[in-house]
């Protein structure tokens, strides 16, 4: 994963590659597909994140010798599906070339404190693709500290590879420095921590770098790289 560079020293370069550069409005096409994975080549992001169907149209579309990485969500967005169909949705995805997976857990068990009920979900979708980088979505903003801990601790027993703070999909809002400080402190340094859901200009950016985050996920890419504010995810 990336390391984080010291602070106030970021290139272009350095910051590209903490990004998953994302497309998940449910109307993107094909074409938006090819033109988000050439953006992504272009400004040298990590990879790019797109929904299930359109695994394939990325993979697709890739410049030979990017080495640009796609990923996929499962359980997007709720969270609330079976475990069955999001590990089912994981393994198609990447078997049709998805190298990563981004899962909501099962918010509403995580608010009741069912962390048992939360492990077993993440477990089910670790099995289906051991080869898979697995960044495990837990909806942030809607959990307390004590959750927050809870969940990441039932992510990293369950064999996850990143927390992710936000679908960026959720009214309640998506990540905040102190929630990355938090997951990146429980998870000590063991799992990654991606910030994902309102980041749309080089300074927050930065300061979700700065406290913790070795991925981010946004839309906005060549606003984050280049300068500038984006509308975007």
């Amino acid at each position: 994963m990336p390391q984080e560079p010291e602070q106030g020293a970021m290139s272009d370069t350095d910051i590209a590659r903490f990004i998953d550069h994302t497309l998940l409005k449910p109307e993107a096409t094909a074409a938006e597909i090819a033109a988000l994975v050439a953006e992504a080549a272009e400004l040298g992001t990590y990879s790019v994140c797109v929904s299930p169907s359109r695994v394939a149209d990325a993979v697709r579309a890739i410049p030979e010798g990017s080495g640009l990485k796609v990923a996929a969500v499962a359980g997007f967005s709720s969270g609330a599906h079976r475990p069955e169909v999001k590990a089912l949705e994981a393994r198609l995805a990447v078997e049709d070339g998805a190298d990563e997976i981004d899962m909501v857990l099962s918010i509403g068990h995580a608010i009741e404190g069912r962390f048992d009920v939360v492990e077993a979900d993440i477990r089910a979708v670790r099995d289906a693709v051991p080869g898979a980088v697995l960044k495990v979505i837990i909806e942030s903003a809607l959990l307390t500290d004590e959750r927050i801990i809870a969940v990441c601790e039932a992510a990293e027993r369950a064999g996850a590879d990143f927390v992710k703070t936000s679908t960026g999909f959720h009214p309640a809002g998506g990540a905040s420095v102190h929630a990355v400080e938090l997951m990146a402190r429980t998870v000590g340094g063991r799992l990654g921590v991606k910030a994902s859901g309102g980041i749309r200009n080089r300074e927050t950016a930065e300061r979700m770098i700065a406290a913790g985050a070795t991925r981010l996920g946004l839309s906005a890419a060549r606003a984050v790289v280049l300068g500038g504010e984006s509308a975007g995810y």
